[in-house]
């Protein structure tokens, strides 16, 4: 019974040990996704920990990661600092998730519960009274996503989606969030949803692909009128 007992600690231990290390992770991710933490600046345990009011280990554990999903730079002698996105790497980024993003889609259509497609209602309906505003737009945005790729049942393609569209979050907030208006991402949602509680898998693929799309498009729009401004 003792020793049963201390393996139960263990595990718990390495629970929360987990969790809080994960929990450091979306919150310094959130940071750097909404340019709190702005490409370039100097990333600091210390800060950081005070900041979050989070032990050194889980905040280290979460730049480590955080620097293997290339949000963070290891630079020698200097320590760790916010990755910069390069205009040269939006293609790179949109054919990944224009790829990934419809697959995951097929296959949230063959496996998904009705649980999930009601999920996904709520959270439309709820975008639909209370989105006022793009940033509200985006975290539905985002919400939808998630539920797709939950219904898929395959977490690397999960956590690798993860991450793309993070760097997609953090691209439109560099030039999109004082200008965009994320009401048709939220329609193109509601087809898609449509399509999937219809079985409709290849109808699914066809909206999911059109979605990524129109973010791409988007985004190059802006940095095309922000260069134009620049150069003028």
């Amino acid at each position: 019974m003792i020793y049963q007992y201390d393996i139960t600690l263990v595990a718990l231990f390495q629970v929360a040990k987990e969790s809080l290390s994960e929990q450091a992770y979306r919150l310094i991710r959130g940071m750097i996704v909404r340019l709190e933490l702005t490409p370039g600046a100097v990333v600091r345990e210390d800060e950081l920990q005070g900041q979050l009011e989070i032990g050194r280990t889980p905040i280290r554990e979460a730049l480590q990661r955080l620097a293997r999903d290339q949000f963070l730079v290891v630079i020698p002698r200097r320590g760790m600092i916010v990755s910069n996105i390069e205009i040269a790497e939006l293609s790179t980024l949109y054919e990944t998730r224009a790829i990934l993003e419809p697959y995951v889609a097929r296959l949230a259509c063959e496996r998904g519960s009705t649980n999930h497609w009601k999920q996904m209602r709520k959270v439309l309906d709820k975008a639909k009274k209370h989105a006022a505003t793009a940033q509200d737009q985006i975290q539905y945005d985002a919400q939808c996503h998630e539920i797709v790729w939950d219904a898929a049942g395959n977490r690397f393609l999960t956590d690798t989606l993860d991450v793309l569209y993070a760097q997609s979050d953090r691209l439109w907030h560099m030039y999109l969030s004082d200008v965009a208006d994320m009401g048709h991402a939220l329609d193109e949602h509601d087809e898609i949803l449509k399509a999937l509680e219809s079985g409709d898998s290849e109808l699914v693929y066809k909206l999911s692909a059109a979605h990524v799309r129109s973010f791409d498009a988007q985004v190059r729009n802006a940095v095309r009128k922000r260069l134009e401004l620049t150069a003028s």
